[in-house]
């Protein structure tokens, strides 16, 4: 091994500190973006409090290899902003995340979003970054964090192999996007295979209008598994089936809220009552919202701003929707009262859409209240 290739006594070696630990695209809209991206998970080891003005010459072989890094703003928010980054100090899963986006612009793949966030564990780090292919996407990841391994190792010379390489990915014709089209989407923490039944018990989903429970794990992971939907339903925002950091109150609402960016245009989300960042992100993303409560306790605030509204009294579902409350059944002892209301709701919008009497909702002016 000659000196340029032995990683300095000084510091731990790149090849064996930095490791990929999760790598997967998604395909849907997905925590991250309404595009598909690559998520690679990277713990950095000895590299947590290393950045590249740590290093000499890291800076000076990254942008001889890539010298069109100079064009990346990045926060800075001007050309040069990403060089300015590595001269004043920024960490190798930051860097990894510029370098797939450079390696795939190379090829001719114009893509431009990404991000990088603390990852799941101590220690480990999320990069996240848009593609069109999904197959060039996956090995971009792989091939940047080389790139970053050996600009730290001091033995980064070319990067016309990483290039060939994903140019010969690229050449094999992706798989088709995502084309799907749903009737109504379901997620949360809890019931979604409850209310799912509901809707079926009402006569809602068939082969030709799908009904989809998607676990915000799923989604989490993979995107989703459609492209549009007419209508979504959030049961909470309280998801059970993902890594601890995705609980806190933020991020999950970002999480489950992504049901809102395949709703198409003017399409209806149905949110829990109280759940105002779930119902604030499906308005930001171009929808209307409905929202519902397994008991009486849909707030004036929710009601202020909701198209419509449903919850329980007295043993039965009430809709409430332009100022006429509306009877939609009893509330019944062998299923969740949330499963019950949600559907029944989603039941009275769908109807109401298309200018029907919903099904088993008897409309009742609010005098005969």
């Amino acid at each position: 091994m000659s000196e340029r290739d032995r990683p300095s006594l000084d510091r731990p070696d790149p090849a064996v500190e930095m490791r990929m630990t999760t790598l997967h695209a998604t395909r849907g809209a997905n925590y991250w973006s309404a595009r598909p991206v690559t998520r690679m998970d990277v713990a950095v080891g000895g590299y947590e409090h290393i950045s590249s003005a740590h290093v000499p010459g890291v800076t000076a072989s990254l942008l001889g290899a890539l010298p069109g890094l100079v064009e990346h703003r990045c926060s800075v928010g001007e050309r040069g902003g990403f060089v300015a980054r590595l001269r004043r100090g920024t960490f190798a899963p930051h860097i990894i995340e510029h370098i797939a986006l450079e390696l795939q612009g190379l090829i001719g793949h114009e893509v431009g979003y990404g991000r990088t966030r603390g990852g799941d564990a101590p220690g480990e780090y999320t990069v996240v970054f848009e593609h069109v292919n999904d197959a060039v996407g996956i090995r971009a990841a792989a091939l940047a964090l080389d790139i970053v391994q050996r600009a730290f190792a001091g033995t980064l010379d070319s990067v016309e192999p990483a290039l060939a390489e994903l140019r010969a990915i690229a050449a094999v014709p992706p798989a088709p996007p995502v084309r799907r089209h749903v009737l109504c989407a379901i997620t949360g923490g809890t019931f979604r295979s409850e209310t799912h039944a509901e809707l079926s018990r009402r006569g809602i989903g068939s082969e030709d209008d799908l009904v989809v429970d998607v676990a915000p794990g799923y989604i989490l992971q993979a995107g989703l598994p459609y492209s549009h939907s007419d209508i979504a339903i959030v049961l909470d925002d309280q998801p059970s089936d993902v890594p601890e950091r995705y609980r806190d109150p933020e991020r999950a609402a970002r999480l489950v809220a992504v049901v809102a960016d395949a709703v198409v245009g003017g399409g209806i989300v149905i949110a829990p009552a109280k759940a105002w960042d779930v119902q604030d992100r499906a308005r930001d993303a171009g929808c209307r919202v409905a929202v519902f409560a397994a008991d009486a306790d849909v707030t004036p605030r929710d009601k202020k701003v909701a198209r419509a509204a449903a919850w329980s009294s007295d043993g039965r579902i009430v809709v409430e929707h332009a100022d006429e409350l509306a009877d939609g059944g009893p509330l019944r002892d062998d299923a969740p009262a949330a499963a019950q209301v949600a559907a029944a709701l989603c039941a009275f919008t769908l109807d109401e859409r298309a200018g029907r009497s919903a099904a088993g909702v008897e409309v009742a002016s609010r005098a005969a209240e």
